[in-house]
């Protein structure tokens, strides 16, 4: 009998609250090509671009969304060393191929990650996306060396990469004051994940943060970057640098005069424009070392249960919310969805 692969996918934009959102389909299980593994997908997590494609971005006649998972190796294809049928892994993948809302994956093993032996595939499928994104800005893109010292301000702190960002600095460069933006709800979270202060993003930042570094902070990350590159040329230093993982059009004027550099972020550069790059591979063995060893925790804050196509749509309206902390995950299938 040939083994059947389930899929949950949109083939129109639909608003999360539309029960016809996401819809199921099955097709035969892939075989893995050269160079791919084939996984059993035993949890996934939501992101901001799960939200952004689903309303936005063609379907193409059926498209499958998922840029975090965790599961075990069903097949290796060949000329892959590292992997063997069994394994536990986790991985995000590559935004241009079907994602991880299946029950079987095809994924390029050179972007894939040998998953923490300390925590549980939903765990694990909180961290892969935010923590390449978080390690390629902070120590890639700004070039935060393990023994550089001065003040990292991290704008959207409480999200989910911000949420991991902070525990990564204070593992690997333990010398960096990390000043986090959160709103009065959220400042435990973010105490909690490694700040050492907290700013109410709600307030004056260029007055709050000027008070805690009067001569301007060396760095920033933010998620939050729309309409603030004014605020940052005030509070950067000179020569300082500044990292955006978010969209839109910018005028970095204003920072010339202080010969800030505006760089950008984006996780899926590495799979989409650097063939044959393990860059990613050894960023989340990195990362899982760092959990085994109790330096990072995973960021889950809600498990929505088994991936359905109503668990699904749940988790889309609270990321879409814009009022997450931390991530959601979606742990194991309901045997009812399953082909």
């Amino acid at each position: 009998m040939t083994q059947m692969n389930t899929m949950i996918g949109y083939t129109t934009n639909l608003p999360a609250s539309d029960p016809a959102a996401f819809q199921v389909r099955t097709s035969e299980v892939p075989t893995p090509a050269p160079g791919e593994l084939l996984v059993r997908v035993e949890a996934v997590s939501v992101n901001p671009v799960d939200v952004k494609q689903r309303s936005g971005a063609p379907a193409d006649g059926f498209r499958v969304l998922g840029y975090d998972a965790a599961g075990i190796v069903e097949t290796v294809g060949e000329n892959v060393q590292g992997f063997a049928p069994g394994d536990e892994v986790f991985y995000a993948g590559s935004i241009g191929r079907p994602g991880s809302d299946q029950r079987f994956q095809l994924v390029e093993a050179r972007l894939v990650g040998h998953k923490p032996h300390s925590v549980t595939f939903g765990e694990a499928a909180s961290l892969p996306l935010t923590a390449i994104t978080a390690w390629e800005a902070v120590f890639d893109r700004l070039e935060i060396e393990p023994d550089a010292r001065g003040d990292l301000l991290v704008v959207g702190a409480s999200g989910g990469v911000g949420s991991v960002l902070l525990q990564l600095v204070r593992a690997r460069a333990p010398q960096v004051r990390l000043i986090a933006t959160a709103g009065e709800a959220n400042t435990e979270w973010v105490r909690s994940m490694g700040a050492h202060e907290v700013v109410d993003h709600k307030g004056d930042l260029a007055e709050q943060v000027l008070a805690l570094a009067p001569d301007g902070v060396d760095w920033v990350f933010t998620s939050h970057s729309r309409g603030q590159e004014a605020l940052y040329a005030k509070l950067v230093r000179p020569f300082g640098r500044v990292v955006a993982i978010d969209d839109g059009p910018r005028d970095v004027a204003p920072l010339k005069a202080k010969s800030i550099g505006w760089l950008w972020e984006l996780m899926f550069t590495d799979p989409l424009h650097v063939p044959g790059s393990e860059h990613q591979r050894w960023i989340l063995d990195q990362v899982a070392a760092l959990v085994d060893e109790g330096a990072v925790r995973p960021t889950v804050t809600d498990d929505f249960g088994p991936l359905t196509p109503e668990s699904l749509r749940r988790a889309h309206a609270a990321v879409e919310s814009g009022r997450t902390v931390g991530k959601i995950v979606l742990s194991g299938w309901d045997p009812s969805t399953l082909a």
